[in-house]
């Protein structure tokens, strides 16, 4: 079976959307059909929307350089990101990232 193009799954998504809420609004039915309808309407647009989205990030393939994302070196000294700086909350697990870095080993020249 081959793979859909984005934007066909979109349309077919927003199709199939449409036809549960156009029953649900002519048979006004206040069951469990009607959820089920309701439900299926809510699927079939969420799916729709995810679809839309991965249309629009299609042609944004673009490489991405990390080096300008994560800020200049002069606010990050030590290479570190905030998601490390983040998960590291002891001050010795941060030295040891520091001396890593110096290459000094853990030996410190004090």
């Amino acid at each position: 079976m081959p793979r859909s193009n984005a934007r066909t799954v979109a349309v077919l998504a927003a199709l199939g959307a449409l036809a549960p809420l156009v029953m649900l609004v002519v048979w006004r039915r206040q069951d469990l059909l009607g959820v089920a309808l309701a439900l299926l309407c809510v699927l079939l647009t969420m799916v729709a929307g995810v679809a839309v989205s991965a249309a629009r990030q299609v042609g944004n393939q673009e490489p991405v350089d990390r080096s300008t994302t994560v800020g200049p070196p002069e606010l990050m000294p030590y290479g570190i990101d905030a998601d490390t700086l983040e998960a590291l909350d002891s001050r010795d697990a941060l030295r040891a990232v520091r001396d890593r870095r110096r290459g000094t080993n853990g030996l410190s020249g004090r």
